[in-house]
């Protein structure tokens, strides 16, 4: 069968040879495109043949997936598969999976450092030093002592509490079910307004449903305390950002830690939270650790050699 790698991985080729290896020694053709064309067009002419594709965030609609008439699984290089037409997938029966799971360290580590560079102001001070300044009129906050609202207590939010607690934070979240196993760690479960009117930093961690669809509103964020952060490591829409940018403006809360807003980078120059005061942006790098890439990768190809074999491993459709 013909196995399609329609975007980089991140990893080097003689991470990839390795990983794949099972599958070219069985007798499969690997066909791997890294020159970033991913429009519609050129996706239609590389898939027409695959029977196996692997991408990652890019986006792949139900117009493309039909051109590919002998395509019978998609492997996702990412934890979310929203960017996928997963109803075109089910009619023409074609098996979907993701790669839950390989970030979930990454993307816990680059949230409290979102946070201390918040608190410590740490982006607007090296600008500082290097003009020949000092500390003088900028804060300086420990994270110690601080209540940490988790949202989403899932792997990767589960992993953000747990590190909260290692810095000797209250940690308070919210999730539809409770976890035993972080409550008997010492998180407290509280209902969404509560946490929003009681943490001192925010941090947001649930998927993207169109019940999570800007869940953090103009009237969520007026919960939240004029002294707290917001740290969005999750999916840009959780975060209705137009409202997020005028509360940064008006002073409703003190700052902003954001690796996603609504779209991927770049992000263009009249984007309201680009004027905001006190934010802190990243282009979406959470996940993007070298050792990320390579646990990536071998889940990956790992779920096309358990497809294969008829093994559904982290199928999701």
């Amino acid at each position: 069968m013909q196995i399609v790698i329609l975007e980089s991985l991140g990893i080097s080729d003689e991470v990839l040879n390795t990983l794949s290896k099972p599958l070219t020694d069985n007798g499969h053709e690997l066909v791997v495109y890294d020159d970033g064309k991913l429009d519609d067009e050129t996706l239609k002419t590389r898939i027409k043949d695959a029977e196996v594709i692997v991408l990652a965030n890019t986006p792949l609609s139900g117009e493309v997936i039909d051109t590919a008439e002998n395509l019978k699984y998609i492997s996702v290089a990412f934890t979310g598969f929203n960017h996928i037409d997963l109803e075109k997938c089910k009619e023409k029966g074609i098996k979907v999976s993701n790669a839950a799971g390989y970030s979930t360290n990454s993307v816990a580590e680059i949230t409290f450092g979102l946070i201390i560079s918040l608190l410590r102001n740490i982006v607007p001070l090296e600008a500082v030093v290097r003009d020949g300044g000092t500390k003088d009129g900028y804060r300086q906050l420990d994270l110690k002592g601080k209540t940490l609202g988790v949202l989403g207590t899932g792997d990767i939010g589960g992993a953000v509490a747990e590190l909260g607690l290692a810095f000797g934070c209250q940690v308070i979240a919210y999730n539809r079910s409770e976890k035993p196993e972080l409550i008997s760690k010492g998180v407290e479960y509280k209902s969404l307004d509560e946490v929003l009117k009681t943490s001192d930093i925010v941090t947001l961690h649930t998927p993207l449903t169109d019940e999570t669809k800007h869940l953090i509103d103009k009237d969520k964020l007026a919960l939240m305390k004029t002294s707290s952060f917001l740290i969005n490591t999750a999916v840009g829409p959780i975060v209705d950002n137009d409202a997020l940018a005028e509360a940064l403006r008006k002073g409703e809360i003190a700052g902003a830690g954001l690796d996603r807003v609504d779209m991927e980078p770049p992000v263009p120059a009249d984007y309201p939270i680009l004027a905001a005061p006190n934010v802190v942006l990243l282009p979406h790098i959470g996940f993007a650790t070298e050792e990320a890439m390579v646990r990536r990768a071998e889940i990956t190809f790992d779920n096309i050699v358990k497809w294969e074999k008829g093994e559904q491993e982290n199928i999701v459709l």
